[in-house]
């Protein structure tokens, strides 16, 4: 069993920035990749941002130039710097794991969500 631990969301201004983490931990042989999803109110879960290995990284084009995706393989984290926010990422972001267990089997796990308001 993989447990998936994000921190960072909040309320901050239009224009502002914000970090978030994941962190995750249990048994597993290798973590594939890591990314964020976010869902707003109404509207379905999307893709933001994923990272596989240490550098291969693909975005959402809402976000491209503005948000960043990094991992630390050595503490099997992940993190989405945010700047420039707007209105419209106003969402629950949600982390997710692909992990490869010791039986050699592909699990997908996600956490339980951090708010992210953007608003004046």
């Amino acid at each position: 069993q993989v447990q998936l631990v994000e921190s960072g969301g909040g309320l901050v201004q239009p224009g502002g920035s914000l970090r978030l983490s994941c962190a995750a931990s249990g048994s597993f042989f290798s973590i594939v990749s890591m990314g964020w999803y976010r869902q707003a109110p109404g509207k379905q879960r999307e893709l933001v941002a994923t990272i596989i290995g240490g550098s291969s990284t693909n975005y959402a084009d809402s976000v491209k130039g503005r948000f960043a995706i990094s991992r630390d393989p050595a503490k099997n984290m992940v993190t989405l710097q945010m700047n420039s926010l707007k209105p419209d990422d106003t969402a629950v972001y949600y982390c997710t794991a692909n992990v490869r267990t010791y039986q050699g089997s592909s699990l997908y796990y996600w956490g339980q969500g951090t708010q992210v308001t953007v608003s004046s």
